[in-house]
């Protein structure tokens, strides 16, 4: 039987190893909120024992963010540090490595205005943007992982006494990431051939479009004609292999920005800047949401759609079987990096280029010419159930089963 800082000393080589491949002379940057601060000393260690050169740090805290919107003048949302945001670009075009490591803080910002949100959001987004198109073109290695905080153990675990919720959700979390496993590395090596077999089988056919039916779904989604299916393991540009997100149980792909229609509605919460948003649903004429509603969190989602025009286009298509173990965990994790690893789901915004042939390469003029979606936003959400069946619609009209009942058909 392991002991719990066996597990998180395992954790913390995975996300090192597995999640950033961290090579040696390479720069590590971690994001964590100080909440986490004992994992990041353990991945720091295990970053510096298999040869990073630096490690720098990018810290954050709840209540420290939610002073700042509290009181904080409104021009302070207008404005992002100069250095930070060049510090970061620099730092990934010297070919740095980027961790995060992120404890979701569910109704944190509940009663602050969304208008003030949104503009923060946006700001963040712009400044950003040089920096974040080097990990959307998977340029650099990146990974995600999460840790619990006290407010996200409570939230899934409501019946336990706060201690026991914690160390209940780290026992989710290594379950989830396969860490409880004698061998998590062997057993990640095992996963990514799985997805790769089941993109390899999507990018054969070549599908033309897909067709979503479910309760409250009905929609068609045409794809580029170049398109690829991605999951699981990417490469950065020097061909160093390393996995986005920890857990992952998709593949995924792109829409042509203007084939969308029909309407959707969504299965799981999405927890958006410190919101829920709970039941959404569009409705897309040629790719654009022309109609939205949502049982909770409305002016939240109407200010994501209306962050600039490419935020209302899609931006990714990603399969996930209903059986996943996430899903059978049977919890709702009001966390995007988990929900959205238990079910199908969409992206409303910008598009990874690699999910084109050759898109790493292509200005971004070139990419919207072959129908690919740019925005400052890319939102996941949740779209997955026992009751989704999804066709593959090929060049000759044909319909071939992809999902039934929410699982893979072949």
């Amino acid at each position: 039987m392991q002991t719990f800082d066996q597990k998180l000393e395992k954790y913390a080589e995975l996300a090192v190893k597995i999640g950033v491949n961290i090579q040696k002379d390479q720069d590590l940057v971690v994001s964590a909120p100080i909440a986490a601060v004992d994992f990041v000393r353990k991945v720091t260690k295990e970053a510096y024992q298999s040869g990073a050169k630096q490690v720098y740090f990018r810290w954050s805290d709840d209540e420290l963010t939610l002073t700042r919107f509290q009181y904080a003048p409104d021009e302070a949302f207008k404005e992002y540090p100069t250095w930070e945001a060049e510090g970061l670009e620099q730092l990934a075009k010297e070919g740095a490595a980027f961790l995060d490591i992120r404890t979701p803080n569910l109704d944190l910002l509940n009663g602050i205005d969304p208008e003030k949100i949104s503009m923060d959001n946006k700001t963040a987004s712009k400044a950003l943007e040089p920096y974040k198109e080097y990990r959307m073109a998977d340029r650099v290695s990146w990974s995600i992982v999460a840790v619990p905080s006290e407010e996200w153990a409570k939230k899934l675990f409501p019946d336990l006494e706060t201690d026991a919720a914690v160390t209940e959700l780290w026992n989710t979390i290594f379950k989830m990431t396969r860490v409880d496993r004698e061998d998590p590395i062997a057993s990640w090596e095992e996963h990514q051939q799985q997805l790769t077999e089941k993109g390899n089988y999507m990018n054969n056919k070549k599908f033309k479009q897909l067709h979503y039916r479910a309760p409250g779904t009905d929609l068609t989604i045409e794809l580029p004609k170049d398109h690829v299916w991605a999951g699981g393991a990417a490469e950065d540009a020097s061909g160093t292999s390393f996995i986005p997100n920890i857990p992952t149980e998709e593949i995924f792909t792109l829409p042509l920005k203007t084939g969308v229609n029909g309407t959707v509605t969504s299965t799981k919460p999405l927890n958006y800047s410190g919101t829920l948003i709970e039941n959404l649903s569009l409705t897309f004429e040629d790719g654009r949401i022309v109609d939205f509603n949502a049982d909770q969190g409305y002016e939240t989602l109407k200010r994501l759609i209306e962050t600039d025009e490419g935020s209302h286009y899609l931006g990714e298509v990603a399969l996930v079987p209903h059986n996943s173990p996430i899903s059978q965990s049977g919890l709702i994790f009001f966390n995007t990096l988990f929900d959205e690893n238990a079910s199908c789901h969409l992206a409303i915004g910008k598009a990874y280029p690699k999910c084109l042939e050759n898109g790493a390469d292509l200005s971004r003029e070139a990419l919207e010419q072959h129908g690919v979606n740019n925005s400052l936003v890319h939102v996941d959400f949740m779209i997955g159930s026992d009751e989704l069946d999804i066709d593959g619609i090929t060049h000759d009209d044909d319909e071939e089963p992809i999902f039934r009942h929410g699982l893979w058909a072949f």
